[in-house]
């Protein structure tokens, strides 16, 4: 694809990652299980953390301190965690966000990138971080799409065939067997057309648009839950 047709920038595809996580989250709330209007409320719902993902791996290889990359992405996986739970109707220690995954699946690329420890040993902590991420939302899954989109960057078409792989085999076909209810996760592969449209280029920059995404997941929990339990209790 030429570089001209690819007009999307960073800003625009966590943007569009927002709208549609919102939509999820609203939607277990306010749209009935077992309809149409779920499956396609859901269903558009799950372009957010493969497009979340994708720039996470990407904000890898541009930004200029990746120490400080990882812990804002620790200190926000902390902070997410309680309105996570209080939304979803969860014990503390049932759960927690998408954004603990996204940390682990940070640090387990930055173990890949390292020069001076064993492809054994690499393999191992990368192991271990999916196991870390097994009770976050999107657990091991989104540790291995952030994985293989910095593995194969530069690399489209890999990062691709890969995130659809992983996306099917531990996600999509899973779900297919628990019956047609869960179809929505086919929504993943919604994200393969709007990633191809991705320029690489950040777009406009500023600490709002930097500190943005971070606020903004734990806050708008808050009001949902607020929202689900208080005003329309």
């Amino acid at each position: 694809m030429s570089i001209k047709t690819k007009f999307i920038n960073s800003n625009a595809l966590k943007l569009l990652a927002v709208i549609a996580m919102v939509v999820d989250h609203a939607s277990i709330w306010l749209v009935p299980d077992d309809t149409t209007l779920a499956i396609f409320a859901r269903g558009f719902g799950r372009l957010a953390a493969p497009i979340i993902g994708y720039m996470i791996a990407e904000g890898y290889f541009y930004t200029s301190n990746k120490q400080k990359y990882l812990k804002r992405l620790f200190i926000f996986a902390l902070i997410s965690h309680f309105p996570f739970v209080m939304y979803f109707g969860l014990e503390w220690w049932q759960g927690t966000s998408v954004i603990w995954g996204l940390f682990m699946g940070l640090v387990a690329l930055a173990i890949s990138q390292t020069t001076y420890i064993s492809r054994l040993i690499k393999v191992m902590i990368i192991a271990l971080c999916c196991l870390l991420a097994w009770t976050a939302d999107w657990n091991y899954i989104l540790v291995l799409w952030i994985l293989f989109f910095g593995i194969y960057k530069g690399q489209f078409k890999m990062q691709m065939i890969s995130f659809a792989f992983i996306g099917t085999v531990f996600y999509i076909l899973p779900g297919i067997s628990l019956g047609m209810d869960y179809a929505f996760r086919f929504g993943i592969l919604l994200a393969i057309p709007f990633l191809a449209l991705y320029n690489g280029e950040r777009g406009k920059s500023s600490a709002l648009i930097k500190w943005g995404f971070y606020v903004f997941y734990p806050a708008h929990l808050l009001v949902l839950y607020i929202l689900r339990y208080f005003i329309f209790a």
